[in-house]
């Protein structure tokens, strides 16, 4: 492990990386940027203002500060080709490429990809007509759109005029992009399990399940997660061990 460690986000994605990083006896610091109140000037932990957008700088403060190690954690910034840059520059970094962050980034790259081999997943369309968008037949659907920054809009609606509201809305009002994903709703339990690769092994992590919507009872408009919860009552123990 390395001495220094550069952990790049300011959400408590991030937050949690630097805690556990900082446990480490391999680790003597952990810089993260930008960081939050949490991660400022904590024990080994503390916040950098380097620019994150700008790779360049970012690589120049690796070398200058002998960080050994970077973890990205900000979608947006995996999406833009931090890592592909960064080790070109030959800092070592862990994350994702800018190709590969498409699963995450790009709805309709990764819903051709299940389509492509065989993943179950929801019946999906793709637009970039708003028109078109409206004419989808599914019963209930979730209207799925990338806009600034990777920032993803989505919106679970129960009808076709609340899905060609939203489609307007993503489209023409507000602009958050060019083109829509409209998918079927799918009901019950939505969970989550994460794995770790390094292109060979593949270490899974315990299931868990964010929560998503604004209000309680599962209602009001989707978040990008308001906090998660693990282990997760409807996994058996033996397999989220």
């Amino acid at each position: 492990m390395a001495d220094r460690v550069l952990v790049i986000g300011s959400g408590g994605r991030e937050h949690a990386l630097a805690w556990k990083l900082a446990q480490s006896p391999h680790v003597k610091h952990v810089f993260v940027a930008p960081g939050n109140a949490g991660t400022a000037d904590n024990g080994k932990i503390s916040n950098s203002a380097v620019l994150v957008s700008n790779h360049t700088i970012v690589t120049q403060f690796c070398k200058d500060h002998n960080i050994g190690l970077v973890l990205v954690g900000e979608e947006a910034l995996l999406a833009a080709g931090i890592v592909d840059d960064l080790r070109a520059a030959g800092v070592r970094c862990f994350g994702p490429s800018a190709k590969a962050a498409q699963l995450a980034s790009n709805t309709s790259f990764a819903k051709a990809f299940l389509d492509r081999h065989g993943i179950p997943t929801a019946r999906w369309k793709a637009f970039t007509n708003p028109q078109e968008a409206c004419s989808t037949d599914f019963p209930a659907r979730v209207v799925r759109a990338r806009g600034p920054a990777a920032r993803k809009e989505v919106t679970i609606t129960a009808s076709k005029e609340e899905a060609c509201r939203a489609v307007q809305e993503i489209m023409q009002d507000r602009m958050f992009g060019e083109m829509v994903v409209i998918e079927e709703l799918l009901q019950g339990e939505e969970l989550s399990c994460l794995c770790f690769t390094d292109g060979v092994t593949v270490a899974s992590m315990p299931p868990a399940q964010a929560h998503k919507r604004l209000l309680d009872g599962d209602q009001g408009p989707n978040t990008g997660g308001m906090g998660a919860y693990c282990p997760v009552p409807q996994v058996q123990q033996s397999f989220s061990a």
